[in-house]
């Protein structure tokens, strides 16, 4: 497929807001889609060349792209910087100055979907002595290729920075109209209606099954274009990362326990972070909830598992908490965050930082795929198969009860120990594979909290002066489109050993800065952090529609991406919930 198909989809999804027009776009892209470059398409649709599932970033900076802009081209640096500044966009710069290249190249190729993809996926092989030269490289070559619209979708998704509004039900559906559109009686009409038959929702959930199982919406279109049976024998695979399930919030604890229905299991909540255990014989492979492989990262992890699981295949649900080596008390996430990313210094720092692992749920156990059976089935089989161990694996600490009262006093209890609050669970229910379903409810304290991410900030004045002190925080909508909510400038530390400082929260957006507005910053959305609050307000001042009272800064969720920040809906629901309003 010529790249130039492509780029004619880009341009019809950014002209465009409206969620069934994209649908519509993607959907008849994949049609003609080649079965050979589906994962590719796919993938380059949601401004990537490596899925999730993938540990690998392009990585290339800003500087390398102004270089090979100029050599494309024949604009010098000053030029094109020039531009930079007043588009704010290095996509924009490659479009504008390919208009009118001061050089003439001979022998000039046509690009294709797979030359691009693969060249770009190529810049990942360079490190060391060259590699800049040789990114550089491939990059000009495929800019001095490139027509004008081409260079700006290349640039942007070579900088990560192409967003499409194509979250994931968008994609889904996608995949559901272009290789089932006959089979549910498809009807795209041009006032932005579709109507459906009662097979629709079959599709749409074997889709979204596909996608819990695999995490690469990729391979779930090529399966859903050879057929339904083919989409129906996906299945979970050991070693291959999932999306874990997730939890929805409740304020009260009646309102959990009405939720999930009595009786119920009531869990603690701890306070770290997600850890999804693949164990397959002697292998052992470790995943966050962002699918990231953090394996190498915690190889005291992976020795429990070898000698505390008696299972030789299975896929285990957890959360892994830090825990003070000295006190064996537990630590706050925040002081194991710095773990998950860390390549360097591994058996040093968790010596520092040692992790227990609290499991609570299993979905794969030898040869048999059980997250269809009910949560209390799966329990029974989790406890058969984990030999306890204090300070390295356990059991997470379970309630089963009908007692608003038991479970206040086990909430307490959770609280004493030093973690965020309580879990309430259906027992019946099965597992859901990256859904929010009812099925699991949290419960914390009062003060309520949402991850956001950061969308901009503002350089302090004073004793702040030379610090991002001020930070724009933003949700997003079910197409992946970001919504700021308001401002938050409180809970940083002024100084390092007090916690996360503005110091530490500057030099981790500085990178991120693609636009400066006197004071005000623009920055690329990747740190998500989590704010506290005291209450949701409408205001028209910002995009989401409200605002947040009284926000402030608890900590940095560096377990979670963007993907993971709170939905505009679930913040319309706890607006209602808010002092009767619902």
């Amino acid at each position: 497929m010529q790249y130039s198909e492509l780029v004619e989809v880009y341009d019809k999804l950014e002209s465009t807001s409206k969620r069934l027009e994209k649908t519509y776009y993607i959907s008849e892209l994949l049609k003609k889609t080649p079965k050979k470059e589906l994962e590719k398409i796919i993938l380059l649709i949601q401004g990537r060349v490596f899925p999730r599932t993938e540990e690998r970033n392009i990585g290339v900076a800003s500087k390398i792209i102004v270089k090979a802009i100029n050599k494309a081209t024949g604009n010098n640096e000053n030029r094109i910087d020039k531009e930079w500044r007043k588009l704010g966009d290095l996509g924009k710069v490659a479009e504008e100055l390919t208009k009118n290249k001061v050089q003439f190249t001979l022998g000039k190729e046509n690009l294709t979907v797979d030359k691009v993809f693969d060249s770009i996926r190529k810049l990942v092989e360079y490190e060391g002595n060259k590699s800049q030269e040789r990114k550089l490289e491939i990059i000009s070559n495929l800019l001095t290729s490139a027509e004008p619209k081409e260079a700006k979708y290349i640039v942007k998704t070579i900088l990560e920075e192409l967003r499409l509004g194509t979250g994931e039900g968008t994609i889904r559906d996608a995949i559901v109209w272009a290789f089932f559109g006959k089979e549910i009686e498809l009807s795209y009409e041009e006032e932005n209606k579709v109507s459906y038959n009662d097979k629709y929702k079959e599709y749409v959930d074997l889709v979204q099954q596909g996608y819990d199982l695999t995490a690469e919406f990729g391979k779930v279109a090529v399966a859903a274009k050879e057929g339904k049976k083919v989409l129906e024998d996906i299945k979970l695979k050991v070693g291959a990362p999932i999306k874990v399930m997730l939890a929805s919030k409740e304020t009260t604890i009646k309102g959990a326990m009405d939720r999930v229905g009595r009786p119920c299991a009531v869990e603690f909540k701890y306070d770290g972070f997600r850890l999804l255990i693949h164990k397959d014989g002697d292998k052992v492979k470790l995943f966050t909830r962002r699918l990231e492989n953090v394996t190498i990262q915690f190889p005291e992890i992976v020795s429990i598992i070898k000698s505390n699981i008696n299972a030789n295949k299975c896929i285990i649900d957890s959360e892994a908490v830090g825990i003070n080596p000295k006190t064996k008390k537990h630590y706050p996430f925040q002081q194991i965050s710095q773990r998950i990313r860390r390549k360097y210094d591994i058996d040093k720092v968790a010596k520092e930082f040692p992790v227990e692992v609290n499991v609570f749920d299993v979905l794969y156990l030898d040869g048999e795929n059980i997250i269809k059976l009910s949560h209390k089935e799966r329990y029974k089989k989790l406890i058969r198969i984990i030999k306890e161990k204090k300070y390295h694996i356990q059991i997470a600490k379970q309630l089963i009860t009908s007692s608003e009262e038991d479970a206040e006093k086990f909430f307490n209890e959770a609280l004493k120990d030093g973690q965020e609050g309580a879990m309430f669970k259906n027992l019946e229910a099965p597992y859901k594979p990256g859904a929010r379903v009812g099925y699991m409810i949290k419960y914390k304290q009062a003060m309520d909290t949402l991850d956001l991410v950061i969308v901009g900030a503002e350089w302090g004045e004073g004793k702040r002066s030379g610090w991002l002190s001020s930070f724009s925080v933003a949700c997003h909508d079910s197409d992946n489109n970001l919504l700021e909510i308001g401002k938050v400038s409180t809970g940083l530390k002024e100084k390092k050993e007090e916690g996360l400082s503005f110091e530490e929260m500057t030099e981790m957006l500085k990178s991120l800065i693609v636009e400066e507005k006197g004071r005000e910053v623009v920055i690329t959305p990747s740190i998500v952090i989590e704010v506290e609050f005291e209450e949701i307000q409408k205001s028209p001042s910002y995009s989401s529609g409200y605002a947040l009272r009284f926000p402030r800064i608890i900590r940095l969720r560096s377990d979670k991406g963007v993907e993971d920040i709170a939905f505009l809906e679930d913040i319309d629901s706890r607006y209602r919930e808010q002092r009767g309003r619902g």
